[in-house]
């Protein structure tokens, strides 16, 4: 079996698209704090959360989004693809023990920079929690 080397420029068609599921546990949590610095205590500390909007402790909201980053660099481009840009929106929170489907979807291409927008978005239950839109510097197959 080959290793995926991902799609070129020139194989990516409008529609194309791919998913992954992640399951946010406490030591994501605990990871991504060690990673961004971010100890807010509304990630960290449940006391603190219970007293907020949310009830209890959410997951940082640059840790579900990066998952999408994962999509574009292992499977969609893939390999060797360069993210340049990310526009998004929060819509709900994600809390520990959620599962989110992240789907990334091939929207438009611009043959001049080899440029390919996706259509991102994160949900849990079904329920959109981050919704937005990619932009990728995708390789093209050498002549």
């Amino acid at each position: 079996m080959s290793e995926f080397t991902g799609f070129k420029y020139e194989d990516l068609e409008i529609g194309m698209s791919h998913e992954t599921v992640h399951t946010i546990s406490e030591a994501d949590i605990q990871r991504f704090a060690e990673v961004s610095g971010d100890y807010n205590p509304l990630h960290m500390d449940e006391e603190f959360a219970s007293k907020t909007v949310f009830g209890r402790r959410i997951a940082h909201g640059a840790l579900t989004a990066s998952y999408i980053s994962g999509i574009l660099g292992n499977n969609l481009p893939g390999p060797g693809a360069i993210f340049i840009g990310l526009s998004m929106r929060f819509k709900r929170p994600v809390h520990i023990g959620d599962t989110v489907t992240v789907r990334a979807e091939v929207a438009e291409k611009q043959d001049r920079g080899n440029r390919v927008t996706l259509k991102v978005e994160c949900t849990v239950d079904d329920k959109r929690v981050i919704t937005g839109e990619a932009e990728v510097v995708a390789p093209r197959r050498e002549a």
